[in-house]
């Protein structure tokens, strides 16, 4: 038998969240309403997921607004470029479809 178990694993290890990408699940619906908007802009473009970003900065901003996930600048999510590009006048949307 190893020193994990019969059923292996580490135990009296403590597990380690990883730092993004699992968060808590919106048991309470709080965020439906961007969730929505994005997956049905994602539908409508066929899953061009570059032309529903306002829908997916929307959608994180919510969820960090409700505690849902850790408060983080949204340049550090990808969100700096779109930003910049906004603030110089370039249409974000003739950017894309070009």
């Amino acid at each position: 038998m190893s020193a994990g178990g019969a059923f292996g694993g580490n135990r009296g290890l403590r597990p380690v969240p990883p730092e993004k990408g699992v968060f808590p699940l919106d048991h309470m619906h709080l965020c439906d309403l961007e969730k929505k908007e994005y997956l049905s802009c994602l539908k409508s473009l066929g899953h061009q997921s570059e032309k529903c970003r306002r829908f997916s900065k929307k959608y994180l901003e919510c969820r960090m607004e409700k505690n849902l996930m850790a408060k983080q600048d949204m340049s550090e999510l990808g969100f700096g470029k779109e930003g910049a590009i906004e603030a110089s006048g370039e249409n974000v949307n003739e950017r894309i479809d070009n």
